[in-house]
């Protein structure tokens, strides 16, 4: 009689995954008094009270655990955030009619108060003192104007249809003219231009062969005769010559005075004795 072979071998069940509590375990909850043990680092004498466990200055850290929260938080079937209902009907409302929006009515601001015209028809009546403007204010209600120009207005002002904000774009980098030194030839172009320029003009100066004349070289060629201006004297001692003559005789000082006429042109001061000028 025949044998029946063996089934295959099943093969190894898989692991089970582990959750996100499990991965991710929520922080541990404040400590009770109902959890500490006697002998335990937590435990209080006399008067104890949960709120003693909650303090994290006060609670000690437990061997081997990870530090408690210690807030109250809710309990674990509690969900964080705003469950929103679906109300709306879904795709098939969506579909089986437009969903449009209903203008709001524009309600009619009110006008802000005209604290300046207030305060300036207050003192016209009479009242100067901070409680008489508050009462004056509340009976009469000062508005300003819509179209006041003192005031900016609401409205966007008037621009044309096809005007760019913002500042202008920058204009695009001559790359090729960089890359063939374009700029530098330019310069070099400039630079002969005004080479050629400056020495065309010096040659022009020297056809003309005019030199001008300073005031030394006019000086050189011509001097031009000086004024003699005699002192003033009073009419009674006009005729009086001098009584002291410090020349030997007549002819030096015909000589001496001669050299002091050559040199008045280019000497300085009213008496023409100073220092000599340089032209």
């Amino acid at each position: 009689m025949a044998t029946r072979a063996p089934p295959p071998p099943l093969p190894p069940p898989l692991s089970r995954r582990l959750s996100v509590s499990q991965l991710c375990p929520p922080p541990r909850r404040p400590r009770t008094l109902a959890e500490v043990a006697p002998g335990d680092e937590d435990e209080r004498l006399g008067v104890a009270r949960d709120s003693m466990l909650q303090n994290p200055i006060l609670l000690k850290p437990e061997v081997g655990k990870p530090r408690r929260n210690c807030y109250t938080l809710p309990g674990y079937g509690f969900n964080y955030g705003l469950y929103l209902h679906g109300n709306d009907g879904g795709v098939p409302e969506a579909i089986g009619h437009w969903n449009t929006m209903k203008p709001k009515a524009v309600l009619a601001k009110e006008k802000p108060r005209d604290y300046q015209a207030s305060n300036r028809q207050a003192v016209k009546d009479g009242y100067v003192t901070a409680h008489e403007h508050n009462l004056y204010r509340q009976t009469k209600d000062f508005r300003l104007n819509e179209e006041d120009e003192r005031r900016f207005k609401r409205a966007p002002p008037n621009v044309p249809v096809d005007m760019t904000y913002g500042r202008p774009a920058r204009p695009s980098t001559p790359f090729f003219d960089l890359l063939q030194h374009k700029y530098k030839e330019m310069w070099m172009e400039q630079q002969r231009a005004l080479i050629k320029a400056e020495k065309a003009e010096k040659q022009q100066q020297k056809r003309r062969g005019k030199v001008y004349d300073t005031r030394t070289t006019l000086l050189r060629k011509h001097q031009p005769p000086m004024k003699e201006e005699h002192l003033w004297r009073i009419a009674h001692f006009q005729k009086v010559g001098p009584h002291l003559s410090t020349f030997e005789d007549q002819k030096r000082y015909d000589k001496a005075m001669e050299a002091f006429r050559a040199e008045i042109p280019v000497r300085i001061g009213t008496l023409a004795q100073g220092l000599y000028t340089t032209g």
